[in-house]
């Protein structure tokens, strides 16, 4: 972390470094992420609040922590907020709507909770994936 105050505004190249993220990344992140909007000066250098850094330590969680799309984590942050993003589980709500349909379960929720499936229906989603997957290609 930075000699800087927690709550100090910092440059793009600080906020990179102290999270981690290239700073192309956050660019882009901000062009899909309509709440991230760092003050811009004169000369477009951008200075990030505190809460940007918040917020952006939430979208690197949903994407590549929790595995969510870019879809996916946009709606979890306009329908639920980033307190509530950081809070909950995410899981899709059925493997073929999973970039667009999330289910929120609490930070509890085991995958042990889960009924477990009979070979014969693994084999069959399998078989289903692999077809699926050949369309695509």
């Amino acid at each position: 972390m930075s000699d800087k105050s927690e709550y100090a505004f910092r440059t793009i190249s600080e906020v990179s470094d102290e999270l981690g993220i290239p700073q192309h990344v956050l660019r882009f992140w901000e062009t899909k992420f309509g709440q991230l909007r760092p003050m811009k000066r004169a000369g477009g250098r951008r200075y990030y609040r505190p809460s940007d850094l918040e917020l952006i330590s939430t979208i690197k969680m949903l994407l590549n922590d929790r595995g969510l799309t870019l879809k996916a984590a946009q709606k979890v942050l306009r329908e639920h907020g980033v307190e509530a993003a950081k809070t909950v589980s995410v899981a899709p709500a059925n493997a073929f709507e999973a970039t667009t349909e999330i289910q929120m379960l609490p930070t509890d929720a085991s995958p042990a909770q889960a009924e477990p499936m009979e070979l014969a229906d693994v084999k069959d989603a399998l078989a289903t994936l692999k077809e699926l997957r050949l369309k695509l290609a």
